[in-house]
């Protein structure tokens, strides 16, 4: 489930980056006089919506929909998940993104390997030269990504909207952030990419400050709740199945593993 969510990521992503800024894309052609920004609305708003389906989808609601080895990592740090558990959640999500990745490029071919497609890499844009500002907007995007999430899914009132929390700063970011950074703030999806078009500039980008600024924003969580870390790792319990992490019908309420946060 969570390599499966993650490919289906990475394929919606390759599609839609190539259908709009492909040159000899229809689509492309149609909003041609188009500033580059709005261009990025559709892409922002179907992987805004991806990112809800997945987390309100069984599949979602089974896995926890993390799709990203900072998420699962930020949970093990809080104590939400065994050490087994994320090895093998990591080693999928990785899979998951490679697989899609070489799904696209021997569909695609050419059109993804095209400058304005690029394999849809992730890497300091062209717009904003610098990785150190392509590293700070990680943190910055990866930090607030996660503390909203934790703030929600621990909430009786916000725990519902937690999909479309997500889905509304996912859309924002591949809107805004892109330009700064490829909007990455996920390891595995940058690794895919990079890997297909064998390209790694500044890849240590996405293997630093995304799973850093997550685990920051898990601390900063913490503290914030003086320690009492209530929620599941899940961005959406599924309340009428057993839950694989807390083992409980009835919701995400049960303490926090001490050790393993330690």
């Amino acid at each position: 489930m969570e390599a499966g969510g993650l490919a289906g990521f990475v394929v919606g992503a390759g599609l839609l980056t190539t259908l709009l800024e492909h040159p000899h894309s229809p689509v492309h052609q149609s909003m041609s006089e188009w500033p580059t920004i709005l261009r990025r609305v559709p892409l922002g708003l179907c992987m805004g919506a991806y990112i809800a389906g997945i987390i309100y989808s069984p599949w979602g609601q089974r896995s926890g929909a993390h799709i990203n080895p900072s998420v699962t990592w930020t949970f093990y740090s809080l104590g939400k998940i065994k050490l087994r558990d994320a090895l093998l959640y990591t080693l999928a999500q990785f899979t998951g993104a490679i697989f899609a990745a070489q799904l696209m490029k021997a569909m695609l071919g050419q059109w993804y390997a095209h400058p304005s497609v690029n394999y849809t890499v992730t890497a300091p844009g062209r717009e904003v030269i610098g990785t150190e500002l392509a590293f700070v907007a990680e943190v910055i995007i990866s930090f607030g990504l996660m503390l909203v999430m934790l703030l929600a899914i621990n909430s009786e009132r916000l725990e519902k909207l937690t999909g479309l929390f997500a889905s509304l700063l996912i859309g924002v970011y591949l809107i805004v952030e892109t330009p700064f950074s490829g909007m990455s703030m996920n390891p595995a999806r940058s690794f895919g990419s990079a890997l297909a078009a064998g390209q790694w500039s500044g890849w240590w980008i996405y293997f630093t400050a995304p799973p850093l600024a997550m685990l920051l924003a898990g601390k900063v969580y913490r503290r914030l709740r003086r320690g009492q870390v209530k929620g599941c790792a899940k961005f959406y319990h599924c309340r009428d199945k057993p839950c694989i992490f807390c083992d409980h019908k009835e919701g995400p309420q049960y303490p926090v593993e001490e050790a393993a946060a330690q």
